[in-house]
């Protein structure tokens, strides 16, 4: 199979076309409920704005668009994610056919990122933001290469085009520039790129695309840092030697969990060749081999100088995506025939294909038998159906407390503005009267008579207070549902609370 690809690349990329096309189909046959990212993604799709919360809003602006072009929908959010991958898989197959010599090993390349599991499973499964930064990140290095091959000024302007586009996917994209410069440093030769008069479109473009999001992050420095600084660092009191024990043993399993499957795969398949191939060198992979090693160290510094104490395997995505292609040019460097390698390589190729799918797929149905529910058995269409039945009125605005509570009600409720406590910046004015309630949900991992959440509470104080004239706020009715899961066991309820809210008599 891979040979045959080599020969005709157009077949690859249609496999690939196909195979995120058959990821869709099979999305959109699960139940009309949202993984946490999803409901996200639908949340602030309301909305086109430069900045949002503690992530970067490329993506969103991304689905803002797909939005407007096919409505509020899963196909909306699987759409734009396979194509985006899809994109990945390209960009990468572009640059290895720059820097391997093997038409071979540019498919292996390729086919490798296969073998990744946050990109090949968990991208799939709830990933956004890490998808737009991987795309970033593959386009970044495809505009490196093509730049250091061939300093032109269009691949200097598309340089600058990626790094923009990284930092305002995901913030720790900065870390692969960086990498990438010292890398670059270290050459002699490639270090005449540097000093290149076009390396202005480089900075000119970075900036103009970074700056409308880089004023709004200084002016909104808490909003955008705390959600993520919050991830890094141990809620407990440790001192500094446990912080950086524990943030190394976190560093080195988010390593470890990355690279094992792809460094296996290839070890298992090539064999000899793959041990002998560490010892092969040439510009190219001594710029590749460079930036990881220096991505490692800056990771190293996150933890001893930065206080990081947990790394997550997914932040190493946009980095370390390179191994598949990194270890396909030094095997390419032995200059040896690759014997059966290859072959077993499209057969893996091809089963993961064929297994990450159904897995994907099959993971909602099975919760009938083993009783592990996921985000997608949860009930929302026919309960957020039956909320809305209840009300003598459609509400003109729904509130609730979570944003994937909130996408799945953007979803199933469409037309009607969903609110979330702490984005009233974008809220906007609708009607409140007697024929134009407000709607309450909220729930506690689907327990009965959930008690609401004082955020709800007070923000619902808040808004009555304001468009009543500063009127008292009548007593909160509430009412309980509860909905069997999707393919859920019999007897298995899903709670929800809602109450409906109509102004308090002058």
């Amino acid at each position: 199979m891979i040979e045959a690809l080599s020969g005709r690349r157009g077949l690859l990329y249609g496999l690939l076309a196909l195979y995120f096309l058959v990821n869709i189909a099979l999305r959109l046959a699960l139940p009309s409920s949202l993984e946490l990212d999803e409901g996200q993604q639908l949340f602030l799709a309301q909305w086109l704005a430069v900045g949002y919360d503690s992530q970067p809003p490329f993506y969103n602006w991304l689905q803002y668009g797909v939005v407007q072009l096919l409505g509020d929908s899963v196909l909306a959010l699987s759409l734009l994610k396979n194509a985006m991958l899809f994109a990945c898989y390209g960009l990468v197959g572009l640059t290895a056919a720059r820097i391997i010599r093997n038409p071979v090993l540019v498919v292996i390349a390729v086919l490798g990122l296969l073998t990744v599991p946050q990109i090949v499973f968990e991208a799939q499964r709830d990933l956004t933001h890490t998808v737009a930064v991987l795309f970033a990140a593959c386009l970044f290095v495809y505009a490196l290469v093509a730049t250091l091959q061939r300093p032109t000024a269009g691949h200097y302007a598309l340089t600058g085009l990626a790094i923009g586009l990284g930092v305002i996917a995901k913030y720790n994209f900065v870390l692969l520039p960086v990498a990438a410069l010292l890398a670059v440093l270290c050459d002699p030769v490639f270090r005449r790129r540097l000093f290149d008069v076009r390396l202005v479109l480089t900075v000119v473009i970075a900036v103009a695309i970074v700056t409308p999001h880089g004023l709004w992050f200084i002016e909104h420095l808490q909003t955008a840092t705390d959600r993520t600084l919050g991830k890094l660092m141990q809620d407990r009191d440790i001192s500094r030697l446990e912080q950086i024990g524990d943030g190394l043993l976190s560093l080195a399993q988010a390593l470890i969990a990355f690279s094992f499957v792809t460094i296996g795969v290839f070890a298992a398949v090539f064999g000899r060749q793959m041990r002998a191939a560490w010892r092969t060198q040439s510009a190219w992979s001594r710029l590749i081999g460079h930036m990881l090693l220096i991505l490692v160290a800056a990771l190293v510094l996150l933890v001893v100088v930065g206080g990081a104490s947990h790394i997550k395997d997914r932040w190493l995505t946009p980095f370390f995506f390179l191994l598949p292609v990194y270890l396909a040019l030094k095997i390419d460097l032995l200059d040896q025939p690759l014997g059966s390698g290859p072959k077993q390589f499209g057969r893996i190729a091809l089963l993961v294909m064929v297994v990450v799918p159904l897995i994907l797929f099959a993971r909602v149905p099975a919760a009938r038998l083993t009783g592990d529910y996921k985000k997608i058995n949860v009930p929302y269409q026919p309960a957020i159906e039956a909320i809305l039945a209840t009300g003598r009125h459609r509400p003109t605005l729904i509130a609730t407390v979570e944003q994937q509570m909130a996408g799945n009600l953007r979803l199933n409720a469409p037309g009607i503005p969903v609110m979330i406590p702490g984005y009233e910046a974008f809220q906007q004015p609708v009607a409140f009267d007697a024929g134009h309630p407000l709607l309450l949900i909220w729930r506690d991992e689907g327990k009965a008579d959930a008690p609401m959440e004082p955020l709800l509470q007070d923000w619902h104080d808040a808004y009555i207070r304001t468009v009543a004239g500063g009127a008292t706020p009548n007593p909160i009715e509430a009412h309980d549902i509860a909905l069997p899961y999707h393919y859920g066991r019999p007897g298995d309820l899903y709670h929800f609370r809602y109450a409906w809210v109509y102004p308090p008599a002058p």
